[in-house]
């Protein structure tokens, strides 16, 4: 008989890890099941009250102006040479000045960077990026082409393409995860780290599963596992989903917040219309279960964590925990009026205290 405390033997292990996969991959598919029962319902839900109404679906044919706003920058694109795909960003801000790198979230694009753009850009240059299957940016087909090692390599590869070994790097959501990982992964690219509303990836992974609320309010991560339907979900009602994400009571910008305008709103419909444009967004998800957790965790840059407590999606109580990760200076504010789309909700506080964090940091290597 092994004695208590005893290592397992080999066989034994593996049986435990095949049991804890097999447990897992059941708790994901099952909560998929559920989510997807539950859109189907509001599917019924729909074509009842307003049958002629759910399944109108309007391609926008022309950006809004907005799109093409020259303030905002010039439209760019790269091709990278170990994938092939070609990407398309916005940059403003002279060339040759220090790199500021944005990477979006879901369901957004460049654009949610807008006040971003305008603000930093004189003293950076500043690039606002469509991620793998946003916008512009070539989408490969399959789902495997977006694990995120795919992802990371992308920020590595369009950062040398663009002629820079370091960046200041800042994402928000689903960008936020990624600059996360581009930190810890390639420290010596990323001079300061700046994330918004989305924890460290590990304390997102630990806290979802100890905490059926996050688990609750994660759901569409479990739904995006499933082909085609959530993309059919989103169109349904001319993309009603869409417009509600950012401006209803429960998880858009409130009162007190910078509300997007009818053109703003606009500019998004335009974007994600587009046939087959939201296939390469959902596949980010499709791949995330296989990809966590992680083997390495310290962020060694100095990071700035910024959080919207009104967050319908991200439970606040995960910011703090991230700390525990960050082996560098790190500062967190919580702004308690503000969504989850923070950078848009609030932008003059989110680019003020950017600019605090970058400017203090100055200071701190001075001395």
């Amino acid at each position: 008989m092994a004695r208590p405390g005893a290592a397992c033997p080999p066989p034994a292990r593996r049986v435990m890890v095949a049991a804890r996969a097999l447990l897992f991959w059941a708790l994901v598919y099952s909560y998929c099941g559920v989510c997807a029962c539950i859109a189907g319902l509001r599917l019924l839900w729909s074509i009842g009250r307003r049958p002629g109404e759910t399944f109108r679906w309007v391609v926008r044919e022309n950006p809004p102006s907005c799109l093409n706003d020259p303030s905002l920058g010039t439209h760019c694109y790269v091709r990278i040479k170990d994938s092939g795909l070609r990407f398309h960003y916005v940059a403003a801000g002279e060339r040759g000045k220090p790199l500021m790198l944005l990477l979006h979230g879901f369901p957004e694009f460049w654009y949610s960077w807008r006040h971003q753009l305008r603000e930093f850009k004189s003293e950076y240059r500043v690039v606002a990026l469509d991620l793998r299957g946003y916008g512009e940016t070539d989408a490969p087909p399959h789902k495997e082409n977006y694990k995120l090692d795919c992802l990371i390599a992308d920020i590595k590869d369009i950062l040398e393409s663009l002629g820079y070994n370091k960046c200041v790097l800042i994402g928000h959501d689903w960008g936020g995860m990624i600059a996360w990982l581009v930190a810890i992964c390639y420290p010596e690219m990323v001079t300061k780290l700046i994330v918004v509303n989305f924890p460290h990836p590990s304390v997102f992974t630990e806290y979802i599963l100890r905490h059926p609320s996050q688990l609750i309010k994660s759901g569409y991560y479990f739904f995006f596992q499933m082909p085609w339907f959530p993309e059919f979900m989103f169109t349904l009602n001319d993309f009603k989903v869409l417009r509600s994400l950012f401006t209803s009571q429960a998880t858009g910008i409130g009162r007190k917040g910078c509300r997007l305008t009818a053109e703003d709103i606009e500019a998004y419909l335009y974007v994600f219309s587009q046939p087959g444009a939201l296939t390469g967004p959902i596949n980010h998800y499709r791949t995330i279960f296989s990809c966590l957790p992680l083997q390495h965790h310290e962020v060694i840059m100095p990071t700035l964590l910024l959080w919207g407590e009104r967050d319908a999606f991200m439970e606040v109580e995960m910011a703090e925990i991230t700390r525990i990760y960050v082996k560098n200076h790190f500062r967190l504010t919580i702004l308690s009026e503000a969504s989850h789309w923070l950078q848009q909700d609030q932008p003059d506080i989110v680019n003020k205290l950017i600019w605090t964090f970058l400017k203090e940091e100055i200071k701190r290597k001075r001395e």
